[in-house]
């Protein structure tokens, strides 16, 4: 079969389970327009382990990884069915490179997982699984570690890297909060990626303008370039514009590997999981 296209989501703070804005009818919209595929597999930057590991369990507990939010957040599941086989391919593959990976049977799906979940798929029906993002990655091995699960694509996994386009929770609500530094750099990587500059991509926490503010630890920025990776034929892209939430946080979304024109869906058509 033909590689499925990979995505990168920015994955907001948890609110955005209840607070679609513009980023979540647009990834309901890509949902809708996307063949379904088997599995999706998530690497979020909330499950960091020194070495990867797969969640190969069959069904997996929504994680609430998250404190001082609205309790209404806490009662939020998304039940959607692990996928033990692919998961071991998950294994398969990352072990034939040389990664020393492991199963993990009870890790559930963390809140980087299920929150953009709920808008792509948010009838839960097609089964999911974690892979956990190895630390101390910088650049070029996060770019390798997309590469070492691209072969996945291939048979019928959804590459989701989710992370945030910039993401700098020192100014989470502080007072004149200063967007323009977060519109500049997403503009930058957004400009990189229409000019199809795959290396400008890689080194962009080294050269685009706002880096460092944009992203003062950067296990946030590493999703978008191990789905990059994980795409053998990166371009076409499709740029899902998702705004800025709390003056801060960048939510744009691209997929790798196809160009797609997105329906929005009717209002109130996106959802959560129940």
């Amino acid at each position: 079969m033909s590689p499925l296209p990979t995505l990168f989501v920015s994955h907001g703070a948890p609110t955005f389970a209840r607070n679609p804005g513009r980023a979540g009818p647009l990834l309901t919209a890509l949902g809708r327009a996307l063949p379904r595929p088997a599995a999706v597999l998530v690497v979020s930057p909330h499950w960091t382990t020194p070495h990867p590991r797969v969640a190969i369990g069959p069904r997996l507990r929504t994680i609430h990884d998250f404190g001082g939010f609205d309790p209404v957040l806490y009662e939020i599941e998304y039940p959607a069915a692990g996928h033990p086989e692919l998961a071991g391919r998950a294994l398969d593959v990352l072990r034939a490179v040389g990664w020393t990976a492991e199963a993990d049977a009870i890790r559930g799906l963390d809140h980087g997982a299920w929150v953009p979940l709920t808008y792509l798929y948010p009838e839960a029906e097609v089964p999911v699984f974690q892979v956990s993002m190895p630390a101390r990655l910088n650049a070029e091995k996060a770019f390798a570690f997309g590469q070492a699960l691209a072969p996945l694509a291939a048979e019928g996994v959804l590459i989701v890297g989710s992370g945030s386009l910039t993401h700098n929770l020192y100014e989470f609500g502080a007072h004149g909060a200063d967007e323009a530094y977060v519109a500049a750099f997403a503009e930058w990587v957004r400009r990189a990626i229409v000019n199809r500059e795959r290396d400008r991509l890689v080194s962009a926490l080294a050269i685009a303008p706002h880096a460092r503010r944009a992203h003062p630890t950067p296990e946030h920025f590493w999703p978008l370039l191990i789905a990059l990776g994980a795409s053998n034929k990166p371009w076409p892209a499709t740029i899902l514009e998702g705004g800025i939430d709390h003056r801060i946080l960048a939510m744009d979304a691209y997929m790798f590997g196809q160009s797609v024109n997105l329906e929005m869906p009717p209002v109130g058509a996106t959802g959560t999981a129940a």
